[in-house]
């Protein structure tokens, strides 16, 4: 595991959200944008890449690899945006693209990337599948595990949307936040007027075995997926079909009670925050696992928020704690009314075209 290249620790109770010339995002630490400029000045063929792409490679510099036969699947919903922007203002304003408009913007750049900067020889792709993109490269890797291709797999997600163009587009939709008070994203609040997704930006990357590594903290135990029809291009049901049927898929060898905590996908949306929460309660009745979430904190991360969402519960496995939500009491997010140390953790993650993933994890 590596440490997630985020706005702030999950442990805090502080958001890192804050206003810029485009509006309320939440960029990474300035500690970790001094390693980012390091690293971009290594190389000539660095300073050309993607943010996206760089903040994956100085992930994936924390990992610890001890195979030869290797896979890496690091998934991006946006891909290289901010080189696709200065790309396209390029053409727009003298018809032409620059040499390198194409291969600087394909998304396979992030993880072939990886494996030039950690000099391995492996089998390296990206994808795309919207905020559930991180998840999905989890299930790539577990396939390719499972069928003995390879030996070990680097897995993650990557995504630096905080460009123009790509904060207008939210906005067009109308759910991006305009509240300016001490949590201007207001994840799982079902009493919320009005919508408050923010987004941020962040990389993380993992690596999993089929054999439990000397420091290995967590173990994959449970997945699902699912896919419902839509009513729109945005549109999740009302009681989050898809995410149920995730659940349930994810939850098949285990008792319900045994879940401690659930890292939600919620990003802030009205209708989004309580189809999740309609799902919830569709599976584990009123009853339910204490309820986590980190998009409050860190922003929407699009592709990469499952993968901050591991990172999250590999932390609270850590520390032997969940991480509250300030705003919300803990008679909404834990009817239970038990001090958890989390043991099994389960992560949602739902995007764009009704597709949902959810992932059980449990402590080593």
């Amino acid at each position: 595991m590596v440490s997630p290249l985020a706005p702030s620790g999950f442990g805090s109770l502080m958001t890192a959200i804050k206003s810029l010339e485009t509006g309320l995002v939440a960029p990474i630490q300035q500690a970790h944008e001094l390693q980012l400029t390091a690293l971009r000045n290594e190389s000539k063929w660095y300073k050309q890449l993607d943010r996206s792409v760089i903040l994956a490679m100085l992930a994936a510099r924390e990992l610890k690899i001890s195979s030869n036969r290797i896979g890496i699947n690091i998934g991006s919903s946006r891909g290289a945006t901010g080189v696709w922007e200065e790309s396209f203002s390029c053409f727009s304003k003298n018809g032409k693209a620059t040499t390198q408009s194409s291969p600087l913007t394909t998304l396979g750049n992030i993880s072939t990337w990886i494996a030039q900067d950690l000099g391995i020889d492996a089998a390296a792709f990206s994808h795309s599948i919207t905020c559930a993109t991180a998840s999905h490269a989890v299930l790539n890797a577990i396939a390719w595990l499972e069928s003995d291709m390879v030996d070990e797999f680097i897995v993650g997600g990557a995504e630096a949307p905080l460009t123009p163009f790509t904060i207008a587009q939210m906005k067009a939709l109308r759910i991006y936040t305009t509240q300016k008070n001490d949590f201007p994203c207001r994840a799982l609040d079902l009493e919320k007027s009005e919508n408050t997704m923010v987004l941020g930006e962040a990389a993380a990357c993992f690596t999993l075995s089929k054999k439990e590594a000397q420091k290995s903290i967590a173990q994959i135990t449970g997945y699902g997926t699912a896919i419902e029809q839509l009513s729109s291009a945005t549109s999740l049901s009302v009681n989050g079909k898809c995410l149920q049927d995730s659940m349930k898929r994810a939850l098949k060898h285990t008792s319900l009670d045994e879940v401690d905590a659930i890292i939600t996908h919620s990003p802030g949306t009205i209708k989004g925050d309580q189809a999740e929460f309609n799902a919830i309660k569709e599976v584990f009745g009123t009853s339910y696992p204490v309820l986590c979430n980190n998009k409050w904190q860190v922003g929407h991360t699009l592709g990469a928020s499952s993968a901050m969402s591991i990172a999250m519960a590999i932390e609270m496995f850590s520390k032997k704690k969940v991480f509250k939500i300030p705003y919300l009491d803990d008679s909404f997010t834990n009817p239970r009314g038990e001090k958890v140390v989390p043991k099994k953790v389960l992560i949602n993650a739902t995007g764009f075209g009704g597709n949902a993933v959810s992932l059980l994890l449990e402590a080593l």
